[in-house]
């Protein structure tokens, strides 16, 4: 495979990432099993792994390191922190208390001395951006972690990060890792040119849009809601809810630009992000072998301009035919009180409302 440098830091990565989301209690139980597909992902050519300590609990941490023995140094590893791992209130966040904690964890979960890239998993506002920054950058001074990055932050907490670090002499972000697919399109409007302009790698997860791009899910078809994704979110996968109703319809258009390209819908819908300059690597996360054989066998697939042209007059650029599943939505939209007035300070003229 090709390699890009990621954001700067001279690593040297592929345009896949293999992502261990599925690994353990969520996905696949089979350790051994996963072993083998980590070991086939590399045999050919994949030197990037992503993994977070919230996956399965610990536990695809755990399946990674053990696949790993043997061939960390020829592995550039990512995980990510933020998550609760616990009960108690300081079992996660973004707080220096946590996370120089946590690492500890993940690191001997990973049965490594250190991690190549280290992540913060979502924004935390309950932590200044500058006790974050700062705990990790003693954790590159400490040489636990290599470089770190953030996952799902909004386009503005990234140039915030920027500047704090910059005033501060802190390191940086070096990373960001949003959702990106055909049908999620909206980081292309701010995320991706401030990656750009700060020289940030990006490397993008659910590039199948949480299964819609597999091809499992077509209109005018029944809908297994019995296993898979569909058992978690439900609501996501009803087919009579107009937000799926949309979907299907953006998927039979693909699928005929799929036919056109002479792929698959997973392949066009996998060679997609890659084709974008912003993108240093995108995550493929297989639960199976045949799931990561198929993903692989379209790692030839360049779309051209007429393709990329097909799409974006299918889904134009900037836009979401539906918000990314699991990506992060600010405070500011999700507590009325950050958002409402108190209700004797709504009226434009004293004497209304109460006050």
């Amino acid at each position: 495979m090709r390699h890009r440098v990621l954001g700067g830091t001279g690593i040297q990565v592929s345009p896949y990432c293999l992502g261990t989301m599925m690994f353990g209690a969520v996905g696949n139980t089979d350790h051994d099993d996963c072993a083998r597909i980590v070991h086939a992902a590399l045999d050919e050519g994949i030197n990037f792994v992503d993994t977070a300590d919230m996956y399965s609990a610990g536990e695809s941490e755990t399946i990674v390191g053990k696949a790993l023995k043997g061939r960390r140094d020829d592995v550039v590893l990512a995980t990510k922190v933020h998550f609760p791992m616990g009960e108690g209130p300081n079992q996660g966040g973004n707080s220096r208390r946590w996370i120089v904690r946590e690492v500890e964890n993940s690191l001997r979960r990973l049965g490594t001395d250190w991690i190549d890239l280290y992540q913060v998993h979502r924004p935390d506002h309950t932590t200044d951006i500058e006790e974050t920054l700062s705990a990790l950058t003693d954790l590159v001074r400490q040489g636990k972690i290599r470089a770190f990055g953030c996952s799902t932050f909004p386009a503005d907490e990234i140039v915030e990060a920027y500047h704090v670090a910059d005033r501060r002499g802190l390191q940086r972000f070096r990373t960001e890792q949003p959702p990106y697919s055909i049908l999620a399109r909206g980081i292309e409007k701010q995320v991706l040119p401030v990656a750009q302009r700060l020289g940030m790698g990006v490397l993008t997860w659910s590039p199948l849009a949480s299964g819609f791009l597999t091809g499992r899910y077509r209109k005018g078809r029944a809908l297994d809601l019995s296993s898979g994704r569909p058992t978690l979110n439900p609501d996501r996968f009803d087919p009579s809810a107009p937000r799926t109703a949309a979907k299907l319809d953006v998927v039979e258009q693909l699928v005929a630009v799929a036919d056109e390209v002479g792929c698959t819908l997973p392949e066009l819908a996998t060679a997609f992000p890659l084709a974008h300059p912003a993108v240093t690597s995108v995550i493929i996360g297989p639960r199976t072998m045949e799931q990561l054989r198929a993903t692989l066998k379209g790692a030839s697939v360049a779309l051209d301009d007429a393709a990329l042209d097909r799409i974006d007059a299918i889904v134009p650029p900037g836009t979401d035919v539906y918000p990314p599943d699991g990506a992060w939505t600010p405070p500011s939209l999700t507590t009325p009180s950050l958002r409402r007035r108190a209700a004797g300070a709504r009226a434009a003229v004293r004497g209304l409302g109460g006050d």
